[in-house]
């Protein structure tokens, strides 16, 4: 394999100095035209191409924003992702996507990178609860927007939803169809967003007269599909069996229905469920899935959209310049489909 054409080789063949090659590419009004043809000519003979990390290294500023979630295989994050990718290119920026996979040691590693590349700012849903693996970027002062959390310092911005209410809205729903108990099927503990919906659910007991124990914990390791059906099966052998299940994301969901379809149990007669962010697959389930929908392309768009008003106003002292940080918290919805519907 050849070595890279480099800008030295395109102005040794056009006859001409690195700089009018320089000028040519971006700045081709200083230079003639009939110098900034041969160049041109050159450049498409020789198959240059721009080198664009020296280009922003030169001017100081990079082109990339980065995306951390936590699960690529879960439609939610693909949605935020696809928000903030559109945001980005409207402001001629690009997005580069990574996926931590929920665990701390993987996400520390992307945002060393992160910061080792000079990225223009990231946007992370964290998987370390403590926030410390954000400190590499705090160190480089690259700025970042959490996404999908609430931000407890004022000096960083945030997009949420609110998740007790999200839960609530659940729970809600399940007690006016006639349940008096429900079972919760929640992610890892550590995560906020499993512990908001709880406490939502438990919020709306309280408000119906009901007591705590009213909701039934079946714990899962992983907000995944696999995880959901493990819960299932486990849910399936309490007694007495439950009538409504809430679970705290679509994914759950699926995967108890799954469980439940194959034990016979029918949806929502016998079993009412709820799941959490209406991802596509929500509604093109067996049953149609009743959900909470939370704004995941708009999260995207408004974090992008604040990360680039503090990154666009940066001086080279790291200075903010007029940016205010905001903390924002979206409100959910409860979209109500077929396994949610059947009479108590």
């Amino acid at each position: 394999m050849g070595s890279m054409v480099g800008i030295k080789d395109v102005a040794r063949q056009a006859g001409v100095s690195v700089g009018t090659v320089s000028n040519v590419i971006n700045r081709p009004d200083l230079v003639s035209e009939e110098t900034r043809t041969r160049v041109q000519s050159v450049i498409a003979r020789l198959g240059y191409i721009r080198s664009e990390s020296a280009r922003q290294l030169r001017a100081g500023a990079s082109r990339i924003v980065a995306l951390l979630v936590l699960d690529m295989g879960n439609p939610f994050f693909v949605d935020v992702a696809s928000g903030a990718e559109r945001a980005a290119r409207k402001a001629g920026l690009g997005v580069m996507v990574c996926n931590s996979a929920q665990s701390t040691s993987e996400e520390v590693e992307y945002l060393s990178l992160f910061a080792e590349q000079r990225v223009r700012g990231v946007l992370v849903t964290p998987a370390d609860p403590t926030g410390r693996s954000l400190d590499a970027l705090r160190r480089q002062g690259i700025p970042f927007v959490l996404v999908d959390r609430v931000s407890a310092d004022p000096e960083v911005c945030s997009v949420s939803v609110d998740d007790v209410v999200g839960g609530r809205l659940a729970a809600q729903h399940l007690i006016a169809a006639g349940h008096r108990s429900i079972v919760y099927v929640g992610g890892p503990p550590e995560l906020p967003q499993v512990r908001d919906r709880r406490a939502g659910a438990l919020a709306a007991l309280a408000e119906a007269g009901l007591p705590p124990q009213a909701l039934t914990e079946v714990s899962a390791d992983r907000l995944d599909v696999p995880a959901g059906r493990d819960a299932g099966a486990r849910l399936l052998g309490l007694a007495p069996r439950p009538t409504a299940v809430f679970c705290a994301n679509d994914l759950l969901a699926l995967g108890v229905l799954q469980a439940v379809f194959a034990a016979r149990v029918a949806v929502p007669d016998d079993m009412a469920i709820v799941g959490y962010d209406d991802i596509e697959f929500a509604a093109a389930a067996a049953v149609p899935l009743t959900s909470v929908r939370q704004p995941a392309a708009a999260m995207g768009r408004l974090a992008a959209e604040m990360l680039m008003d503090e990154t666009g106003g940066r001086g080279a002292d790291g200075d903010s310049g007029g940016h205010q940080h905001r903390q924002v918290v979206l409100q959910p919805e409860l979209v109500v489909r077929g396994s949610s519907l059947g009479a108590r």
